[in-house]
C-alpha cells in the first residue's frame, strides 16, 4: 500500500485525503486544529461555490449539505459612485447552476472526522519546513496543502506568471444574522456593490455553525473609506463599522444590514493578500521534492470568490494523477506534470481574478461591464463565467475578442 503525507486540513488536503484513502492508499494528514478547535473558531473565507466545483465535491460523496446550505440562484451587480452625481447602474442575472457557500468550521471538521472514522490517521500538530525530508522520507508522496505559515516559503514565487507583488486591497469579512429582505428575488442572490473610488461590498447567503446567515465582504482599496480595518476589531465593532460604511456607500445593503448581529464571537476576519504563483515543486535540501496543492502554490484574492472552487479542482486533478500513476514512483518530474496539469485550468481563474483588481481597469472590461448593464444577454454570460473563467477567454480577457465581442452586440441590436 502506497503512502502519502498531507500537509495542511484544508478543502483542498481533505477533499484529495479522502478521495486517496478510498482508493486505497495509507494517507496521513497533518491537521493543525481538532475538529472542535475549527469548530470555535474565526472564519477562514467566504468559501462561495460554484455548480461545476459543488459537482466535483458531489461525485466525491462530500455534499454533506445539500438540505441545509442556502441556494443563490443569482447575481447582482451594481455601480455607483455617490458623490459624482449619476445614477447607479445595476443588472441582475440567474446562475445556470447552483451556488452555494458552507463556513469551512463547519465543512472541515465535518471532513476531517469522516477520515478518520474511515481509518485515516492525523496527527493534530503544526509542521515545519525543516521537517519536511523525515516526513518525505516516510512517505511515497508528500503533498502541501496550506498556504500559511512557515510553509508558505518553501515553494518560490513564479515571477513569471505572477502579476502582483503586493496585496490590492484590504479585507474585512463579517458573518450576520438578523438581514432583513427587501421582498425581492435578489434577497438570495449573490451581491455586489461597486463604487469605483472606494471599493466593493460583496453579499453571500451561506450556512454557518449557528445555521443559515449572510456574509459581508469588504474588499477596501488602499487609503479609501473602506481601508479602516487596522485595529482589527471584535465582531460586534466591525460589523457596526461595516454598516454604517454601506448606510454612505450602499444604502441599499444597509436596509438589510442594519440590524444584523455577528453570528457568533468567531465571525470577523480581517487581512490582506498578495495574489501569487509559486512554483508547484519544492526540491529539498536532500533532494527529495514535496507537491504543492491548491493555496499553498496559486493564491486569488476572494474578490471574484475562486478559492474553494480552486480547491476542488485541484484535488480531483491530483487525485487522477495519482491513481493514475499506479506504482510508479512520484519523482520530481512527475510532479511537475501533475502541477502543470492543474495549471491548464486554473491560469484562467488566476488571470480573471488579477483582471478584476487592476486600477485603472482595463477599458474593454469597462466597455463589456457597460454593456452588461444594458444588454441582459452579456450580463447573463458575465454572471456564469464565474462558474468556469475559462469562457471569460476569448472575450472579457482579451481586448480584440472583445472588440469582437461588442460588435456582435451592435449587429444584433
Amino acid at each position: 500500500m502506497r503512502r502519502v503525507a498531507i500537509i495542511g486540513a484544508g478543502p483542498g488536503g481533505l477533499q484529495l485525503a479522502l478521495g486517496l484513502q478510498g482508493a486505497g492508499y495509507e494517507v496521513t494528514v497533518v491537521a493543525e486544529r481538532t475538529p472542535e478547535e475549527v469548530r470555535r473558531g474565526r472564519v477562514m473565507s467566504t468559501q462561495l461555490m460554484f455548480g461545476p466545483a459543488l459537482a466535483l465535491e458531489r461525485a466525491a460523496g462530500l455534499n454533506l449539505w445539500d438540505d441545509l446550505a442556502p441556494v443563490m440562484g443569482g447575481f447582482e451587480m451594481t455601480q455607483w459612485d455617490p458623490g459624482a452625481g449619476v445614477p447607479r447602474s445595476r443588472f441582475t442575472a440567474s446562475f445556470d447552476e447552483e451556488v452555494r457557500s458552507v463556513d469551512q468550521r463547519v465543512k472541515l471538521p465535518a471532513w476531517l472526522e469522516l477520515f478518520e472514522a474511515r481509518g485515516g490517521r492525523v496527527e493534530h500538530r503544526s509542521a515545519e519546513p525543516d521537517e519536511l525530508p523525515a516526513i518525505a522520507g516516510r512517505h511515497d508522496l508528500t503533498v502541501i496543502a496550506t498556504g500559511g505559515g512557515a510553509l508558505s516559503t518553501v515553494f518560490g514565487r513564479d515571477a513569471e506568471r505572477s502579476v502582483y507583488d503586493r496585496p490590492q486591497r484590504t479585507l474585512a469579512c463579517f458573518y450576520a444574522s438578523g438581514v432583513a429582505g427587501q421582498g425581492a428575488a435578489s434577497d438570495a442572490y449573490a451581491r455586489v456593490t461597486g463604487v469605483p473610488p472606494v471599493g466593493d461590498a460583496i453579499v453571500l447567503q451561506a450556512l454557518t455553525v449557528g445555521g443559515r446567515c449572510d456574509i459581508l465582504l469588504i474588499e477596501a482599496k488602499f487609503g479609501g473609506p473602506y481601508d479602516c480595518w487596522a485595529d482589527r476589531p471584535a465582531p460586534e465593532e466591525g460589523l457596526r463599522r461595516a454598516v454604517e460604511l454601506l448606510r454612505v456607500y450602499a444604502p441599499w445593503e444597509y436596509e438589510r444590514f442594519a440590524k444584523a448581529e455577528p453570528t457568533d464571537a468567531g465571525a470577523a476576519l480581517y487581512g490582506a493578500i498578495t495574489p501569487t504563483v509559486r512554483h508547484g515543486v519544492a526540491e529539498l535540501a536532500d533532494g527529495q521534492c514535496v507537491l504543492g496543492l491548491a493555496d499553498a502554490v496559486v493564491v486569488n484574492d476572494p474578490i471574484t470568490g475562486q478559492g474553494s472552487n480552486n480547491a476542488a479542482r485541484a484535488a480531483t486533478s491530483y487525485l487522477d494523477a495519482i491513481t493514475r500513476r499506479g506504482e510508479l514512483p512520484f519523482d520530481g518530474p512527475w510532479m511537475r506534470r501533475t502541477f502543470e496539469e492543474y495549471w491548464k485550468r486554473a491560469q484562467h481563474v488566476h488571470a480573471f481574478t488579477d483582471l478584476m483588481l487592476r486600477q485603472p481597469p482595463a477599458d474593454h472590461v469597462v466597455r463589456l461591464l457597460k454593456a452588461a448593464f444594458e444588454h441582459p444577454p452579456t450580463a447573463h454570460r458575465f454572471t456564469n463565467g464565474y462558474a468556469d473563467p475559462l469562457d471569460y477567454r476569448d472575450w472579457l480577457m482579451d481586448p480584440a475578442g472583445a472588440e469582437e465581442y461588442l460588435a456582435g452586440i451592435v449587429r444584433s441590436d
